[in-house]
């Protein structure tokens, strides 16, 4: 260090990040959320999964917490083979009212990713579109959703890129980012989209993010 530097005052040391809450917390804290609200969302399906599925050959998919629907709703109409899952009851049964008023089949699961236990390596297409799963030491929640993905499908994860997201009501570094899951991915994957894009959405409680980050990967065997 340069004498002339003036002595810096030592950095007070970080403190511990507070404690996830369990996952009977998180369902309460997500059926609070959609209560509050007629609708969370903007009801249309999410632009980055319209515009990586719009051209897949129709097949069965996994929705990940799917919300109130739309993007369950969406695939469904296009002949998707649809299991759609979240943790809130609330939400799942707004879901499930406007797949009655389509007329679609869709199957619908109360559970988190992990608790849900799918039967592995079934899935086409994996979507996880804004997940709000929980970062743990196992890393639970990129096991699930890599095991979940069929051989030759893929796996398609969008969530709000960090740097434009300090107003995030979520602390999103204890939250899987697309960032994870792709550093969880071996040999037996493919990257084949991992990239920043500009995000447009008019209404809904996401409406202020102006930014995604978009992993899409297939496994290759």
């Amino acid at each position: 260090m340069d004498s002339n530097t003036p002595h810096q005052p030592a950095r007070p040391a970080p403190q511990p990040a507070p404690p996830l809450p369990e996952p009977a917390g998180v369902e309460e804290e997500w059926d609070q959320r959609y209560a509050a609200s007629e609708a969370l969302w903007s009801g249309q399906p999410n632009g980055a999964l319209v515009s990586e599925a719009a051209a897949l050959a129709p097949g069965r998919v996994l929705d990940v917490g799917c919300g109130e629907g739309a993007d369950a709703l969406w695939l469904a109409a296009r002949g998707w083979d649809v299991t759609a899952l979240d943790v809130s009851s609330v939400a799942l049964e707004r879901a499930a009212r406007q797949a009655e008023m389509q007329r679609l089949q869709i199957a619908w699961v109360h559970s988190g990713l992990v608790e849900a236990q799918l039967p592995a390596a079934s899935f086409d297409l994996v979507s996880a579109q804004y997940p709000a799963l929980l970062r743990t030491a196992d890393h639970a929640a990129e096991q699930a959703l890599l095991q979940a993905v069929a051989p030759g499908g893929l796996l398609l994860v969008v969530h709000h890129a960090v740097a434009s997201d300090a107003g995030h009501s979520h602390d999103l570094d204890q939250y899987v980012l697309p960032a994870d899951i792709a550093a969880a991915l071996d040999g037996d994957w493919r990257i084949e989209v991992h990239e920043t894009r500009p995000r447009h959405v008019a209404s809904g409680a996401g409406a202020h993010h102006n930014e995604d980050v978009v992993l899409r990967a297939r496994r290759l065997r």
